[in-house]
């Protein structure tokens, strides 16, 4: 039997994106974001508010780029989420990581994290209910150490960081569980 929660952000898992873009003087800041995803082939939609300083960035450059977490660098991807670039001036300076400029668009690349999306601003949707930065990606790179024989990247290699809104958590992923398109085969014919 189930039991009523009430109102909660029941989707699980999340992903932890880095979002990174510079300001207006060349500065990097970054901001840890669990609500995004892939919203079509070449593009992906954060839902992020307007008064973080990286949307703010984001709006002046035109360009930013998402990276995914992963647990090796959990605690940097933490602060990333807990500080403000609003009221922390050195808050990339302080993790000690290190940015360079991708060559694909006007945005920082952080080298630590494994996975890079590199994206230019291709709509900002603005309505009553919702804030979305949507990206149309011009790239993708990844650190070959992430990759599977067939030049892709390997979710066992990369033990990617995911949110669990119901208690605060963060998790890796890894484990196969089944092939997509092919775990449901044997209901199709029936």
């Amino acid at each position: 039997m189930k039991k009523n929660l009430g109102v909660v952000q029941a989707v699980y898992p999340m992903p932890v994106l880095m979002i990174a873009a510079y300001d207006e003087n060349g500065k990097v800041n970054v901001m840890n974001a669990a609500w995004g995803m892939i919203c079509g082939s070449d593009k992906i939609a954060l839902c992020i508010g307007d008064a973080h300083k990286t949307t703010q960035n984001i709006h002046h450059v035109k360009a930013f780029t998402v990276s995914i977490a992963d647990e090796a660098h959990m605690d940097v991807a933490d602060f990333f989420g807990i500080a403000s670039g609003n009221e922390m001036e050195d808050k990339f300076e302080r993790t000690g990581y290190h940015a360079r400029k991708s060559e694909f668009v006007n945005a920082p690349i952080i080298e630590e994290f494994p996975v890079v999306m590199e994206c230019e601003l291709a709509e900002v949707v603005n309505t009553e209910h919702l804030h979305a930065i949507i990206g149309k990606i011009v790239n993708t790179a990844a650190e070959e150490s992430v990759l599977s024989d067939n030049g892709k990247v390997d979710p066992e290699k990369l033990s990617a960081l995911t949110f669990d809104q119901f208690q605060s958590g963060y998790y890796t992923t890894g484990e196969k569980a089944g092939q997509a398109w092919n775990a449901g085969m044997g209901l199709m014919n029936k």
